[in-house]
């Protein structure tokens, strides 16, 4: 299978001019990640899990090593990719169809296409009744399922999500993870997931990344070996859930760096 997107030797520092050689974020990175395939990377808080999402966006560039999406060395900012944060980030004076037609419009997209994808993202999202509401009218669950919907839009070689559901209540959350895996199934994207939750790590991944303390490295790799990642609200009941998030906690030392393993 064709790798999406990797990381060959890739380590990042933040000089300044008053710190022109600080300490490494990340160091020592070589991550392959194939096309269809749900990786999760999970590790301590300040451990550069964003960094390396924003290297993989081509928003940072490496200080050694290089990133490739699809073969390409990644110099820029990457149209093959999208990325979803923990904040909706949809602008106020648009309503949710015009959100979500955001980066159509700026790819020169014409109007009827770009409404016919909007349209259709936002059922596949839940959300048909809303297209011509404004972000302040929905809830926390509902603009992050519009944000989702903006994401997919593009039609993304590569998803890269930034604890995408972080903030939401419990069972918000579960229903939006549901909804991306099956979203992610049907449609054989690629992605790489950042979460705290050990549990959601599991139930959406094909493999498990474990970074450790700062400078992040890869530390472990994990297989996970279960049905249903179209389902993940299926996979919590296997009982092999356990004996993961119990390796996972094992590795990370929950608690000595304020990680949440729920």
């Amino acid at each position: 299978m064709d790798v999406q997107i990797e990381f060959r030797n890739v380590s990042k520092r933040f000089p300044t001019k008053r710190e022109p050689n600080p300490p490494y974020a990340v160091k020592d990175l070589n991550i392959r990640i194939r096309a269809g395939e749900v990786v999760s990377i999970v590790g301590p808080s300040g451990c550069g899990k964003s960094t390396l999402l924003n290297m993989g966006a081509g928003l940072y560039l490496p200080s050694e090593g290089e990133v490739y999406v699809a073969q390409q060395r990644v110099t820029r900012p990457v149209k093959q990719i999208s990325f979803m944060l923990q904040k909706d980030l949809l602008m106020p004076w648009r309503t949710i169809r015009q959100n979500v037609e955001l980066g159509l419009e700026i790819d020169g997209v014409a109007r009827e296409r770009r409404r016919a994808v909007a349209l259709e993202l936002i059922a596949k999202c839940h959300l048909v009744g809303f297209e011509n509401h404004y972000p302040y009218q929905l809830s926390g669950g509902m603009r992050q399922r519009a944000a989702l919907a903006r994401t997919l839009a593009t039609d993304p070689q590569v998803l890269l999500l930034d604890e995408p559901f972080s903030a939401l209540d419990a069972q918000t959350k579960m229903v939006l993870q549901q909804d991306l895996a099956q979203m992610l199934y049907d449609a054989k994207k690629t992605a790489l997931f950042i979460t705290h939750d050990l549990v959601e790590a599991i139930a959406l991944s094909d493999r498990l990344l474990v970074m450790s303390h700062r400078p992040g490295t890869i530390i472990e790799e994990i297989t996970v070996p279960l049905p249903h990642r179209n389902n993940p609200l299926e996979r919590r009941k296997l009982p092999e859930v356990g004996p993961l998030v119990s390796r996972l906690m094992e590795l990370l030392r929950v608690g000595q760096d304020g990680l949440e393993g729920h």
